[in-house]
């Protein structure tokens, strides 16, 4: 019996589940966010809840891709602000994910992404846009970052989809494009690492989904590839604007699903 006999996956599928990696690895090296269209896409094809243990390790390599392409532009202050909200977060979406059903997680996950969006935007118009990452260590700084960082570890626990709001927070501190990706990539790297054993305590990971992710890993490359070429064509505002929009499209899709 092969992997996709043992998933019930058509070639359709299985075409689709490709697809959807190969954007996780362009938007770890381009577009953060973007990868809620693959959240969407495995979802799909997927059952819900198993769908979110398959997709983490696929995630990982995207991660662990751009890490060795950004490395050198990572803002670890802002790292170390947000850890320890983001912990908690992700504690609340374990016991969120113990008793929710895709239905609830799905629509609590789309209104707080197009809550996020929303609020960005306002600020991003009003906001002074020379602002520096370290001005974001005043007391609303550390409020935002708590805020933000707990809704990231909630998000990217229970759906995979902390990408946005992340993205978001990194927006709304006025990073530019290269710092942005940087303290991103070690961000979702040592957080998504952390939710490994979550995950396979909640039976997400296993034996089964593993198989399926030897399979789809191979196609973050190329398109981590495709990113790291795309990101030096892409201006500061439309590098913002898509983004945002990729958080929005990601909203929608899951609350009309």
């Amino acid at each position: 019996m092969n992997t996709m006999t043992l998933w019930n996956i058509s070639g359709w599928g299985f075409a689709a589940l490709t697809f959807a990696a190969l954007l996780v690895g362009f938007s770890k090296t381009a577009v953060s966010g973007a990868n809620t269209v693959s959240l969407a896409v495995f979802a799909a094809v997927l059952p819900a809840r198993a769908s979110t243990g398959v997709l983490l390790p696929v995630l990982i390599a995207g991660d662990v891709l751009a890490v060795l392409t950004y490395r050198r532009h990572a803002h670890w202050p802002t790292l170390w602000r947000l850890f320890p909200a983001v912990a908690a977060g992700v504690v609340v979406g374990t016991l969120f994910l113990m008793w929710a059903d895709d239905g609830i997680v799905r629509t609590s996950i789309g209104a707080i992404l197009l809550l996020m969006a929303g609020v960005t935007v306002w600020r991003r118009r009003s906001a002074d846009r020379g602002e520096e990452p370290d001005a974001v260590s005043t007391r609303p700084g550390r409020l935002k970052a708590r805020s933000y960082g707990v809704l990231g570890g909630f998000t990217t626990m229970v759906a995979n989809a902390g990408g946005p709001v992340m993205s978001l927070y990194l927006l709304s501190a006025g990073f530019r494009k290269l710092g942005f990706l940087g303290t991103s990539a070690f961000f979702f790297l040592i957080v998504n690492v952390s939710k490994v054993p979550f995950s396979a305590g909640l039976g997400l990971i296993d034996g089964r989904s593993l198989l399926l992710d030897a399979l789809l890993v191979v196609f973050v490359v190329p398109g981590a590839l495709l990113g790291k070429w795309a990101v030096h064509r892409i201006n500061q505002r439309l590098f913002e604007q898509l983004v945002i929009a990729a958080t929005v499209v990601g909203g929608l899709q899951l609350l009309l699903r």
